[in-house]
């Protein structure tokens, strides 16, 4: 192994760049290491959403300092946070990113000075750092720097033990957690850090690694078989089941067995999709078994050759329909950002919700602005920091609605500088409903943030939804499908029968000072069978006021409010 004492800016670029991409390989493995079976934004998706909104930051700069380097970094990670392992990986780039900015090239004492920085500026991010996660993976290696730097300046032996002490850490976090142990993995953040380390230092090492961002490899390949398919189809499929992570990796592998160009975007209720194919029937056959499909619009591509080579708005093809569903979002954006704009009011509001019945809910509450996303897909810091730009107010209310969104808005609320931000810490959609009840508009600002905060500790919130994976939780054995009702602090039922799963899940949470029971059924509950649960639970706690409300959220079949 070659020795050598210092990294340029190209070369800690290379090594940044090779780390996302080794993270971005491994991501659906590092999803399969979360605990909880639900299907929501998983670990590795997150992590590697916030990391590649870095690299594309960086893989756009030209002719890079370390300072603009660091700069690239740092925003591209805080903006494009997800999820609290993205947003703990974005404040450990920021850390970092603040003490390599300064100098022209990294030794093993710039490398060491900036691991440190990192882990504090980690830990200092986080109110209640919790151990055996990925901040103990990130001060493992950091203390490993700390004994090394003393030993070595040659930063290929210096890296290389740090990575052997974060793999050891790593390896430690089951004791740590015991949720960890019982199911029988390690931290799935700290995996992902390591992924990320050890794809850097393969780049070092001279290895063949990938340094490119996106599919350009892929497009270029497609470019030199432009006729190679008859059919060129799109269209957007209104999902009537529950759709994972897992399902959308089983639907994208399907497709891309099917034909080339394939483009996938699952957002919300929807999937769009763009593909080239000889095979269309069995494509839309496919396509069917998930829901209906809408947007058709199928092309005979042969005979149009000549004109797909001529014009470059024909190669984008693709990636414009991906981003279809967004168009009129980002149009009313602009329409809105060009119309004479009102004085601000004082105090707004901005939520995470998804479903057309939660939506109309905050919506009717009085509400400015929602977020499309939640359980199913963390929003990012800069959605978040988005949403707060289009409330016309002096100060604006956060409702994150979820506990992994919270880390994400208390970081956009840290970048927003010219309006105050005050991000209540709802962990779930009743949450925030009961936050938004109790918003009183002649109050002041700190009334109304103490009373909320106050109220959303007397909500207790159950949801049921199906195992992703086999796996045990709570001394409770889970198999793949299983229905699962989840509480505040963790799994209450488990069975094969849906109904049965959510009557466990009240027994448990109902005591003697709960006065209302509100069920939200979710897109795949027909009402009649929502409203006959509801008269059960009546039935079965009969000084009980029970509510039924349509709330059209995807995965989750029924939410419950329990106050």
């Amino acid at each position: 192994m070659k020795e050598i004492s210092s990294i340029n800016v190209s070369q800690f670029a290379n090594a940044f760049l090779a780390g996302a991409n080794n993270l971005e390989s491994k991501k659906e493995w590092i999803n399969e290491l979360n605990v909880f079976p639900v299907p929501d934004g998983d670990t590795g998706t997150n992590m590697c959403m916030t990391i590649m909104s870095a690299a594309k930051a960086v893989s756009e700069l030209e002719d890079p300092t370390m300072k603009t380097l660091a700069k690239a970094i740092s925003s591209g990670s805080l903006r494009g946070a997800r999820g609290n392992s993205g947003v703990i990986l974005s404040q450990l780039f920021r850390g970092f990113s603040k003490v390599i900015g300064k100098y022209d090239a990294i030794d093993v004492d710039i490398l060491c000075e900036a691991m440190q920085k990192s882990v504090e500026t980690a830990y200092k991010a986080v109110m209640k750092p919790k151990e055996g996660t990925i901040l103990t993976v990130a001060r493992g290696a950091a203390d490993k720097a700390l004994e090394m730097v003393e030993v070595t300046d040659d930063l290929n032996y210096f890296i290389d033990e740090v990575i052997k002490e974060a793999e050891i850490v790593l390896a430690k976090t089951p004791d740590m957690l015991p949720v960890l142990k019982q199911a029988g993995v390690v931290d799935s953040g700290g995996q992902g850090l390591v992924c990320v380390l050890q794809g850097g230092y393969d780049y070092l090492l001279g290895k063949d690694v990938k340094l490119t961002i996106g599919d350009d490899d892929e497009k270029k390949k497609e470019v030199s078989n432009e006729v190679q398919y008859t059919y060129h189809a799109d269209f957007v499929i209104n999902l009537s089941k529950s759709f994972s992570n897992k399902n959308e990796q089983e639907l994208r592998a399907f497709m891309e067995s099917m034909g080339g160009r394939v483009r996938i975007n699952w957002e919300g209720n929807e999937i769009s999709v763009s593909i080239r194919t000889d095979l269309l029937g069995e494509v839309i056959n496919k396509a069917l078994e998930l829901g209906v499909l809408t947007n058709i619009d199928i092309k005979n591509i042969q005979s149009e050759y000549e004109k797909t080579l001529r014009s470059e708005s024909s190669k984008k093809a693709a990636s414009e329909i991906a981003e279809a569903t967004t168009s009129n979002t980002d149009n009313k954006s602009k329409e809105d950002n060009n119309a004479p704009k009102e004085p601000p009011k004082e105090m707004g509001f901005v939520s995470v919700s998804i479903g057309e019945g939660m939506n109309s809910i905050f919506t009717e509450l009085g509400c400015d602005y929602i977020i499309e996303g939640g359980q199913t897909m963390n929003p990012s810091t800069d959605d978040v920091l988005s949403a707060i730009d289009n409330v016309n107010a002096k100060n604006v209310f956060v409702l994150p609605n979820n506990k992994n969104i919270i880390l994400a808005a208390n970081q956009a609320a840290s970048l927003c500088d010219d309006k105050n931000v005050i991000v209540l810490p709802t962990k779930t959609i009743p949450q925030g409903i009961t936050a938004i009840i109790n918003f009183i508009p002649d109050q002041s600002v700190e009334e109304n943030q103490s009373r909320m905060e106050e109220e959303i500790k007397n909500v207790k919130t159950g949801q049921v939804t199906y195992a992703v994976r086999d796996t045990v939780i709570d001394d409770k054995e889970i198999s793949e499908g299983d229905y699962m009702g989840i509480g505040d602090a963790g799994i209450l039922a488990v069975d094969k029968d849906m109904n049965k799963v959510f009557l466990d899940m009240i027994r448990e949470m109902v005591d003697d000072s709960t006065a209302i029971v509100t069920i939200y059924y979710g897109d795949e509950v027909k009402e009649k069978d929502a409203v006959a649960l509801g008269k059960q639970v009546e039935e079965d706690f009969d000084s009980l006021e029970v509510e039924v409300q349509a709330g059209g959220q995807p995965v989750y079949y029924y939410v419950a409010s329990v106050e």
